[in-house]
């Protein structure tokens, strides 16, 4: 089996914006590269994690790899399945389109509320975020750019200053990772994603509330059809 050993710079670190280097646990640094497997359908839904044999790919124990797991499940990327141990989960068209439903509302309510309550600083992080999601997308790095716009919807619901609904938003933005990651898969729907994203920035900088919450709401709508035939 070949391994897929994480560099040696990269366990337990991080890098801070300030250039400092920040310790991080090692059963983040191999979460981290898992939920990276599961987003992009290397590890497909429905697929057991065999810690054995992933922690052979990556290179580590089976101790961080089954904290690794245990913190994917917590997420709920991973379901842990009596007599099968840890599986991907995986989600019907029901369960796409009820999750859809759901952060579709959380996030109008947050464009509403983070054009109310947003400081500039703030608004301008999420102006930052966005302008190197553009970059990502100019140089077609559909994972660099996905989770950057994940943190760009995470950062506009965090704007609005509820911590309940930043929470509840985040338990289901994560479990659907790899589906709203397939949405972008054809040229012209990324395109669409994009343009529905500078629309949001334009709501948010003019703190337009009730011009955000409708591009956020329709932004939703059309991650399902996006994603409509994959399922």
């Amino acid at each position: 089996m070949q391994t897929e050993t994480i560099p040696a710079a990269a366990p337990g670190t991080d890098s801070a914006t300030d250039g400092r280097i920040v310790r991080r646990p090692l059963q983040e640094e191999v979460a981290a590269r898992l939920r990276d497997l599961i987003t992009l359908g290397s590890i497909p839904a429905g697929e057991r994690l065999n810690e054995v044999v992933l922690g052979a790919r990556m290179g580590v124990s089976r101790t961080p790899m089954r904290e690794a797991i245990r913190l994917l499940a917590g997420e709920g990327l991973v379901e842990l399945v009596p007599a099968r141990g840890a599986v991907v989960r995986k989600l019907s068209a029901k369960d796409v389109s009820d999750s859809l439903v759901v952060l579709r509302s959380m996030e109008e309510l947050a464009g509403h509320l983070a054009c109310r309550e947003g400081t500039a600083g703030g608004i301008e992080a999420v102006c930052a975020l966005h302008r190197a999601m553009l970059e990502r997308y100019a140089a077609r790095d559909p994972l660099a750019y996905f989770k950057i716009n994940q943190a760009i919807h995470s950062a506009i619901v965090a704007l609005s200053g509820n911590a309940t609904l930043a929470w509840t938003h985040e338990v289901i933005q994560a479990r659907m990772k790899h589906i709203r990651f397939i949405g972008n898969a054809e040229p012209d729907k990324w395109a669409g994603a994009v343009e529905e994203h500078e629309e949001m920035i334009r709501a948010l900088r003019a703190r337009d509330g009730a011009r955000l919450a409708a591009v956020l709401g329709l932004h939703l709508d059309r991650t399902f059809d996006r994603v409509r035939a994959m399922l």
